[in-house]
């Protein structure tokens, strides 16, 4: 038979096994984001009766100025957005004292820190961050075709920041092939923080030609008086960069807006792989419209420090570890039954996030709702642990 003649292979045999073959080195070996449980279907099952505590989503909402601002965008919704944001962004650099070029827009922050990877890291780099880092470093590193080098938290033991990261052993693990760290302050699945003599002595101990990357997506929610924020040391360091989000704090989740502060020349780098109006009309001017809002932020940022110690307490008076958080979410220790106090909560219709994809696998996180969620949840716990 002539090649002309030879029949067509049959497409339906190219499954993910073939396809993955043919992917970059770095893909092949990638598993992708675990989004957690599948909301949607347990949105159905249970209705109105469903308790929302896996995703650290703010439950007060955004300001109503966001819902007003995204009305008037609607007749404009056969219009592409600015493909700049400018107006967004001109917003952000009067809140945060720094220039326009130095901030970039994402889909979510989620989006920067993959794109930090898929710019400054490749094959034979390496990329530093902290066990029980935030899971996006990793697949950032792995997508990049990097190695990771994964540094050991603080002990569970440890006085006062058991699983946070240490910084000393970060710093220490950088080596010639290092063109990549990632922080996270607060740090997600932890909720573990430090302040700013840490900080400083840390940024001063990492080589001018090493990005080094603070994730603050839940910094505003940080009230600990020993909290400190990577911003005001930008203009001292030109290899930091820091990342936030109007997901947490400002309760907007289901719009995907981060953006990223950093060095104009590191942005401008950064815009050559950005896509093409990746952040939408809406979503522009909601975000635009909380930044004026400081009064719903404010109140929304003493409820959840209020529900956090409160949720905090209760756990503990339960007998049940909850770690030290300076965020939406307090991370809880369940011991060798922890699947089996998530399946009975599932079955009460109560969401909890599962910590085995970090390592933490006799651990629960939970997201400190209102007060009636909060309660809806211990009760729930008090029938599992009957």
């Amino acid at each position: 038979m002539s090649a002309v003649e030879k029949p067509m292979q049959d497409e339906s045999r190219h499954d993910e096994s073939w396809f993955a073959a043919r992917a970059s080195r770095g893909v092949q070996g990638l598993r992708a984001y675990d989004p957690g449980h599948d909301l949607v279907a347990f949105r159905r099952k249970f209705g109105e009766g469903l308790v929302e505590l896996g995703s650290n989503e703010n439950p007060y909402g955004p300001s109503p100025a966001a819902r007003m601002a995204m009305l008037d965008q609607l007749h404009s919704l056969h219009r592409y957005p600015d493909p700049l944001g400018l107006d967004l962004k001109r917003a952000l650099a009067a809140k945060h004292g720094v220039d326009v070029a130095q901030i970039l827009l994402g889909n979510g922050s989620h989006e920067l820190l993959m794109q930090l990877g898929q710019v400054f890291a490749g094959e034979g780099d390496e990329v530093v961050f902290s066990r029980y880092g935030f899971a996006v470093f990793a697949l950032a590193t792995q997508c990049a075709g990097a190695r990771a080098r994964v540094v050991d938290a603080l002990p569970r033991t440890h006085a006062t920041m058991p699983l946070g990261h240490d910084l000393d052993a970060i710093a220490a693990a950088i080596t010639a092939a290092t063109k990549l760290v990632y922080v996270a302050n607060p740090n997600n699945p932890t909720g573990t923080w430090f302040g700013r003599e840490a900080l400083v002595a840390f940024l001063a101990r990492i080589p001018a030609d090493v990005i080094v990357v603070f994730d603050e997506a839940y910094a505003e929610m940080a009230d600990a008086p020993d909290y400190a924020s990577a911003l005001p040391l930008l203009a001292r360091h030109s290899n930091l960069v820091v990342t936030r989000t109007f997901s947490k704090a400002y309760g907007l989740a289901g719009l995907r807006v981060g953006y990223l502060l950093g060095a104009p020349g590191l942005v401008a780098v950064m815009e050559r792989v950005r896509e093409s109006f990746n952040v939408n009309g809406p979503a522009l001017a909601a975000c635009e419209a909380v930044l004026d809002d400081a009064v719903h932020l404010k109140w929304s940022l003493e409820r959840n420090a209020a529900e956090r110690a409160w949720l905090g307490e209760a756990l503990q008076q339960r007998r049940l570890r909850a770690f030290p958080s300076q965020t939406n979410f307090l991370l809880v220790e369940f011991g060798p039954d922890t699947s089996l106090v998530e399946a009975a909560l599932i079955a009460q219709g109560v969401i909890l996030r599962p910590m085995g994809g970090y390592g933490l696998a006799d651990c629960l996180r939970i997201t400190v709702g209102t007060r009636d969620e909060n309660q809806r949840l211990l009760d729930a716990l008090d029938r599992v642990l009957a």
